[in-house]
């Protein structure tokens, strides 16, 4: 398949995960799948890339439900490619962490559940769906066509409900283990780098905060108000019978604090949503952070509070007690990003329209398309080096930034300019199209 320097760059990253064989497979249906719209099933990639009469088709699925491939080795090279090309030598990688419901039916699925649809709920109903549901890490990275960051996933990892993990025979790990064991994985992989792991409130988790501290990554989450927070143990002067103690006396809870006219409130400007400048007043602190029967967490905690009293107030921590409170802040705003993402990813890329029931095939497929926006997003930097990406303007739509549907316009057109039109002409002005190419070009328009 004839390609764009720019594209053969970027996916030949990947080349050594795979056999040559599976290798240009993969190819075929990565850019079958960045051209096809719709639904993004293993037919409608083969579809939009012309092959259509493809005989040995089954061989297409077979990359997805048997192949010998490691994801998490895929996983590792994207990630690597991500910190190479947007992460300055010596920066600090933000890690945005969350998860998200793929909704999902049928009885051949094993490892579907029902969980929390955040998306279908309010304040007012809960409301829970079937699904397949996904631990995503996304690097949140700035970009040169916006201001706004950009949050581009390198690792999704399936959940299961205890019932589940029971009917499958497997230990149930919950969001917090799993992520745990990801951080280890995540330190291994990114030796050298500072790594600042966001997540709500789900993340905040005291054997979590310990994992980090250990792996020498940095935590920031919210903070329950009502938190059980101690000042370091005293050292006694002279030995006493039993245990030491390992905190020291209880400090007044973050409501207590709020509310104190004693506390020491800072104004400053923070970053804030939407890539913005806010004005909030700040109160910071260390602590123990401790619950019986594990050891405590040394944390920097943070309050904020918005000076027109619109906003509650609202706590954050981080085991990094010398990370300055901006910085906590900023870190936390930085994982809504992930939110875009997936509203991308099922606007542009359709998650939730693959058709695969096989364990395998599941497993793969969904993280592949949650990777496709990163490469996406990678593809474009290339194309476009001086990062002047163009905008499709319309006459009730101006735009002055570059949205992912523009990254992927843009990728879609290198594409299909040398998909189609690269055939060799006398005149310079003159462009030959097949037959076959011909149709090609109006199945993909008009299908």
């Amino acid at each position: 398949m004839f390609l764009p320097a720019a594209i053969i760059t970027v996916l030949d990253h990947f080349r050594p995960v795979f056999t040559e064989t599976t290798y240009q497979k993969v190819v075929e249906l990565i850019v079958g799948a960045l051209l096809a719209r719709g639904r993004r099933t293993v037919a409608a990639a083969l579809r939009a890339v012309g092959k259509s009469d493809e005989q040995n088709w089954s061989k297409y699925h077979h990359v997805l439900n048997r192949a010998k491939w490691s994801g998490l080795q895929a996983s590792n090279l994207l990630l690597s490619l991500i910190v190479i090309t947007f992460v300055p030598v010596g920066g600090v990688v933000t890690i945005a962490v969350d998860e998200t419901l793929e909704r999902r039916w049928g009885p051949r699925i094993r490892k579907r559940g029902y969980w929390h649809d955040s998306r279908s709920s309010s304040k007012r109903f809960h409301v829970s769906n079937s699904g397949l549901r996904w631990l995503v890490f996304a690097v949140v990275v700035p970009v040169p066509w916006t201001t706004y960051a950009v949050a581009l996933p390198f690792l999704s990892v399936l959940l299961t409900t205890p019932k589940v993990s029971e009917a499958l025979g497997k230990p149930h790990r919950t969001v917090a283990e799993v992520t745990q064991r990801v951080v280890a994985w995540l330190r291994r992989a990114l030796a050298g780098y500072p790594i600042h792991l966001v997540g709500d409130g789900a993340y905040a988790v005291i054997k979590l905060g310990l994992a980090c501290q250990a792996h020498q990554v940095t935590l920031i989450a919210p903070l329950r108000m009502d938190a059980r927070l101690f000042e370091p143990p005293c050292r006694p002067l002279e030995k006493r019978l039993g245990r030491p103690p390992v905190v020291g006396a209880r400090l007044p809870s973050l409501h207590e604090v709020a509310s104190s006219p004693a506390t020491q409130w800072h104004r400053s400007q923070v970053p804030w949503y939407g890539g913005s400048l806010a004005v909030r007043d700040w109160a910071t602190g260390t602590a123990l952070w401790y619950s019986t029967g594990k050891p405590p967490l040394v944390i920097r905690w943070v309050l904020i509070r918005d000076p027109a009293g619109i906003q509650p107030i609202r706590a954050f921590f981080s085991t990094d007690i010398y990370l300055a409170p901006p910085v906590v802040v900023a870190g936390f705003v930085d994982r809504w990003t992930l939110e875009v993402t997936y509203e991308e990813s099922r606007a542009h890329l359709g998650i939730e329209t693959q058709r695969q029931w096989s364990d395998l095939a599941i497993e793969r497929t969904t993280p592949a398309l949650f990777g496709l926006f990163s490469l996406v997003v990678l593809i474009a930097n290339a194309l476009f080096l001086d990062g002047d990406v163009p905008c499709q303007q319309a006459a009730w739509y101006p735009k002055s930034r570059a949205t992912f549907h523009d990254l992927l316009f843009s990728v879609r057109h290198a594409i299909w300019l040398h998909l189609l039109f690269q055939t060799d002409a006398v005149p310079p002005d003159l462009r030959k199209v097949t037959p076959d190419r011909f149709l090609h070009l109006l199945f993909a328009v008009c299908y």
